[in-house]
């Protein structure tokens, strides 16, 4: 999509508060993409993007500005830790499974686009046998059963629930794990064997999505999926290595531990780099990929990398600790803002959760002070207070009752912390 960086900008801070400088970065990389997009191949190929590091507290925002990034933009994404991968010759992951990873995510996008495109096509034969499976379900209990009047009642929706038996192909299982990754001796061989089909007891909702689901498969041509999969996962992906300080070794090599991490560094320079992965579904170039590393970099700094990989993230952003002001527009300001979520979920109980502003002052200082006195946890440290502070609502709401207003304001807030205050105030003698 064609936004600009101020438009990208604009779309974050939808759901993110502050951090103006990551937001500004990660529009310039993604703007490039279009720009890059629009050059001649030739000129095309000899541009690569520019990976970037973010350094910051937990619960700042680093995840959610590289995942509200992809959405924003439809590009496969994937969120990886860096922690789990090992070097060449140890027991556990390999670094080239995020490549694989990333090329999973795409191919699940591409089909979800072709079952969209087909779904008209494919809805018919599916509708029919949904009704052939009410229409065994009814014989049982009435004499009389018509397939006019099934028809009508599955469009509008009154037997959505209603429990049907309809056969469905047999997935194949996963039999064994190596190296961390599941492979199933079912799609090994694929295609050598005729596919099964089960009977299966299920709702008329669930049955429609897993019926509608291999109809599409018959009609998709899975070559062409695949194809796109890669152009898209090569041109457009994005791979975000979380917990990166954790495999910066304290020392060149005084420990095994720092020898390991060191090897995980070399290991997943070649991926950032630009190499070929192969992958089930064909090889993938990863040098367009846009690589996002993060990581809070208390013990460590991003000068500890080893300094080739330090060459590949040549855009540095430094996330700030969240303060009250910042605190109290997250509870307030975004869509999906926490006051607005723990609402919506009460409604369904009869409760109408009404925030004064001086308890969302309340709450965010108290996240601020716990935050300085304590682990800073950004951000989740609100998840923490607000479920303390609705724990008694929450707990007594039964939805047997009509609707009640329920206003939370500073005293109500400092009466559920009343006897937790005095445990925190505490803390700064305990040695």
């Amino acid at each position: 999509m064609n936004y600009t960086p101020k438009q990208i900008v604009s779309e974050l801070d939808k759901y993110i508060v502050g951090q103006a400088k990551a937001k500004r970065a990660v529009a310039v990389a993604l703007r490039n993409r279009y720009r890059r997009s629009r050059l001649p191949a030739e000129v095309r190929d000899e541009i690569t993007p520019k990976n970037i590091v973010m350094s910051g507290p937990t619960g700042v925002g680093k995840t959610e500005i590289a995942r509200r990034l992809a959405k924003l933009v439809g590009s496969p994404f994937v969120k990886v830790e860096a922690t789990k991968y090992t070097e060449v010759g140890y027991v556990g992951r390999d670094v080239e499974s995020m490549v694989r990873d990333l090329v999973e995510v795409a191919v699940r996008m591409v089909k979800d686009n072709k079952k969209k495109e087909v779904e008209d096509k494919v809805m018919p034969i599916v509708e029919n046998k949904i009704v052939d499976a009410l229409f065994q379900n009814r014989r049982v209990t009435q004499t009389e059963v018509n397939r006019e009047t099934l028809f009508e009642e599955l469009h509008s929706g009154k037997c959505e629930d209603e429990i049907i038996e309809v056969s469905v192909l047999e997935s194949p299982k996963p039999m064994m794990a190596i190296g961390g990754n599941e492979i199933s001796l079912g799609s090994m061989f694929d295609g050598l064997a005729p596919q099964r089909h089960k009977k299966k007891k299920m709702s008329v909702r669930h049955a429609r999505e897993v019926l509608l689901q291999e109809e599409s498969d018959k009609i998709i041509d899975m070559d062409n999926v695949n194809e796109e999969a890669i152009a898209l996962a090569e041109e457009q992906g994005i791979i975000f290595i979380d917990e990166i300080d954790k495999i910066i070794g304290k020392s060149q090599a005084s420990t095994t531990a720092d020898v390991s991490r060191e090897g995980v560094q070399r290991d997943i320079l070649p991926i950032v780099e630009g190499s070929t992965v192969p992958t089930k579904y064909g090889n993938v170039k990863t040098d367009f990929i846009l690589f996002i590393a993060a990581g809070a970099f208390h013990v460590s700094k991003i000068e500890d990398m080893i300094p080739e990989l330090q060459g590949r993230f040549p855009i540095r952003v430094e996330l700030e600790s969240l303060t009250k002001e910042d605190f109290k527009k997250i509870l307030s300001t975004p869509k999906n803002a926490v006051t607005v979520q723990y609402s919506n979920m009460l409604k369904v109980d009869n409760i109408n959760l009404v925030f004064k502003d001086d308890a969302l002052d309340e709450i965010a200082e108290m996240a601020e002070r716990e935050n300085e006195t304590s682990e800073d946890l950004g951000a989740r440290r609100l998840h923490t207070i607000m479920e303390t502070v609705l724990e008694d609502v929450s707990f007594n709401a039964t939805g047997e009752h009509p609707m009640l207003d329920v206003m939370i304001d500073r005293n109500y807030v400092k009466n559920v912390f009343k006897d937790k205050q005095q445990q925190f105030d505490l803390k700064k003698y305990v040695l």
